[in-house]
């Protein structure tokens, strides 16, 4: 399982619950992210590794990746989740215009159930 598995923002929001941290100090991302620097790095910094994503400009496209843990090169803002991540390779993709089709329940439901298949591969199961 060594090469990344890169899946639809929705599937994101759904299975890990991002969360806007208490202390944040701006409103980016939706309400849901830190920013990069000043007090909000200072909340990353301190937060466990295993529940932080990093908002990524992908290189080679307009949209954006949140992927795990921390990253400083291409960042836009960090995320917390109440659902570690446990540092599986995934990736998901935020396409940045037009705005892209939104899941459908199955859809959702599928993908959702590829992390689970994942996380049980790695010994980690829910």
């Amino acid at each position: 399982m060594s090469n990344y598995v890169v899946l639809h923002e929705d599937t994101f929001y759904d299975y890990y619950k991002p969360y806007r941290h208490p202390q944040a100090s701006d409103d980016v991302w939706g309400g849901h992210g830190l920013e990069t620097f000043g007090s909000d790095l200072e909340i990353v910094r301190r937060s466990d590794p295993n529940h932080l994503w990093t908002v990524l400009e992908d290189c080679e496209s307009d949209d954006y990746l949140i992927a795990t843990g921390f990253h400083y090169v291409n960042r836009v803002c960090y995320l917390l989740t109440e659902v570690p991540h446990h540092w599986i390779p995934i990736d998901f993709r935020v396409k940045y215009r037009p705005r892209p089709y939104s899941l459908t329940k199955l859809g959702l439901a599928r993908q959702i159930a590829r992390i689970k298949r994942m996380e049980v591969q790695l010994g980690l199961g829910h």
